[in-house]
């Protein structure tokens, strides 16, 4: 919860701009959906339906060749309505359903809000109409459906889930100047971070570069990976017991190691400072030789320009994990996390005509002709099919920016990217492919009487201490009981534990 291993929008808001529309029928239209992907027969009568959401670059309805081809296949007339910041959205959104002006479809900022909406009776339960949301349903995954339910009723339709994005990247050049091998262990980690940082790897005689960067106490993702823990405060199962990363005896153990890594000088002095982007502006600039960092914001066409610019002979590689006592794991990840969440007011069930056009809508986007719509475009124009394979048109870059605003369900996240990124395929299958902790925290709601905001900027003050040799780990006891007492820590874990149970997860 405290430390966000994965870029989970970094393709959303900013594939391209959108342009103008291609003209009508310029393209393969959409076929409508089969009995499969729709509840009912369908009237041929159009619909309207009003969705909100937050995002970006929407163009008007005249050039919305998305809107005009989902309301050819399902005819509707499909209104969208997206808000570019989220506390406008999020207050737009309490408006409209405290006013009882609701929305047909909207999404659903995060897991207390729909809580919330459960709570006031605002939400439809869709686990009676499961079956004729198979196709959404299948889709996502019906392991889910639990992101998104509350005493077995499930309340809204997650996304598809991500996949990891970060690893460790390393100047292979420097590895090669200094005659080393890429790192495999966590003690070879730790000796290549120091000859980095000691040993002159740019050759410009001065001692101006360090050994490794990142993002504050994410940097060393891959360390309490290799530890066999997750990030400070992560819930996961281990042998098949639910546990909480903080109370693994591995977790000083991985703390003692970092410790150890900084006070041999290899790692930024500025990390629990860095901020957005700075790590990777220091890994561009040539003064880090090892970064924690998502593929994106290194391997994209902009970046490698850069990396040029500073050094044409810079290579910068991926790092598989290295290995620790505790295993080889890069870092955490959530599986219980959702880039969106689409839930459908109560009040829906009153009106079977929309309702009905509502779930058309999401069983179509999550079948094969409306997930390509909505994930490449227009096929014809902005891609075609070579077999099962999508190859894009120039257009697609051009026009097809603004297509994830209707991926209402999602989109499978990895064959997606790698057509969109072609040229960064091999590190988003790399990123994909590394041997993970999976963590359950997404799932979690906290329990009333918990301040998560407070005993989270506890964990992480006291984390970092522990790191930084500030506070000896002799009295990581202390800490865990000032946790528990003070900061309320107890009822979090007995109420995190009994609502992982309720969805299946430990024994």
């Amino acid at each position: 919860m405290l430390l966000a291993s994965g870029l989970t929008t970094a393709c959303g808001s900013n594939e391209g701009d959108s342009s103008d529309a291609p003209a009508s029928g310029s393209g393969p239209s959409p076929s409508a959906p089969s009995d499969s992907a729709s509840p009912s027969a369908d009237s041929g009568k159009v619909v309207k339906l009003d969705i909100i959401e937050t995002g970006n670059n929407l163009p008007p309805p005249d050039k919305d060749f998305i809107k005009r081809e989902l309301d050819k296949a399902l005819h509707t007339d499909i209104s969208l309505t997206v808000y570019a910041s989220g506390d406008d959205y999020k207050n737009q959104l309490n408006v409209r359903m405290a006013s009882g002006n609701f929305p047909d479809l909207f999404m659903v900022p995060d897991r207390s809000t729909l809580k919330q909406y459960v709570q006031q009776g605002l939400l439809l339960d869709l686990s009676p109409y499961k079956d004729q949301l198979k196709a959404a349903v299948d889709f996502v995954g019906e392991d889910s459906l639990k992101k998104t339910s509350f005493d077995g009723k499930v309340y809204a339709i997650p996304k598809a889930p991500n996949i990891p994005y970060n690893t460790y990247w390393i100047r292979k050049d420097w590895l090669d100047k200094l005659g080393l091998q890429p790192p495999q262990t966590i003690d070879e980690l730790l000796s290549t971070a120091v000859a980095f940082t000691e040993q002159d790897p740019d050759g410009n005689g001065k001692k101006d570069t360090i050994g490794l960067t990142g993002s504050k106490l994410s940097a060393f993702a891959p360390v309490f990976g290799a530890f066999g823990v997750g990030n400070p405060g992560d819930f996961y199962l281990s042998g098949g017991k639910l546990m909480n990363s903080l109370y693994e005896p591995g977790m000083k153990d991985a703390l003692a190691f970092i410790n150890k890594m900084i006070a041999s000088g290899s790692v930024d002095p500025e990390l629990m400072a860095n901020t957005g982007l700075q790590h990777q502006e220091k890994a561009i600039k040539g003064q880090a030789g090892i970064v924690w960092i998502d593929w994106p914001n290194l391997s994209k066409d902009q970046f490698t320009e850069q990396i040029e610019k500073v050094n044409p002979n810079a290579e910068w590689i991926q790092l598989a994990p290295p290995k620790g006592p505790g295993g080889q794991n890069d870092g955490s990840f959530d599986i219980g996390g959702s880039p969106g969440i689409y839930a459908i007011p109560k009040a829906l069930e009153k009106n079977e005509e929309k309702l009905r056009k509502v779930f058309d809508l999401l069983n179509y986007v999550s079948t094969k002709d409306g997930s390509n719509l909505v994930q490449f475009g227009v096929q014809g124009r902005h891609f075609n099919l070579e077999g099962d394979k999508v190859v894009p048109t120039d257009l697609m870059a051009q026009e097809a920016g603004f297509t994830w605003l209707y991926q209402f369900t999602g989109r499978p996240e990895k064959s997606y990217l790698q057509v969109k990124f072609e040229k960064q395929a091999s590190f988003i299958d790399f990123a994909d492919k590394q041997p993970r902790i999976q963590t359950l925290n997404g799932f979690l709601m906290t329990p009333d009487g918990y301040n998560a905001a407070d005993a989270n900027r506890y964990i992480e003050e006291e984390t970092v201490k522990f790191a930084y040799g500030k506070r000896p780990l002799s009295e990581y006891d202390a800490f865990l009981s000032t946790l528990e007492t003070s900061m309320n820590y107890k009822s979090f874990l007995d109420s995190a534990f009994q609502q992982l149970k309720e969805l299946g997860y430990g024994n």
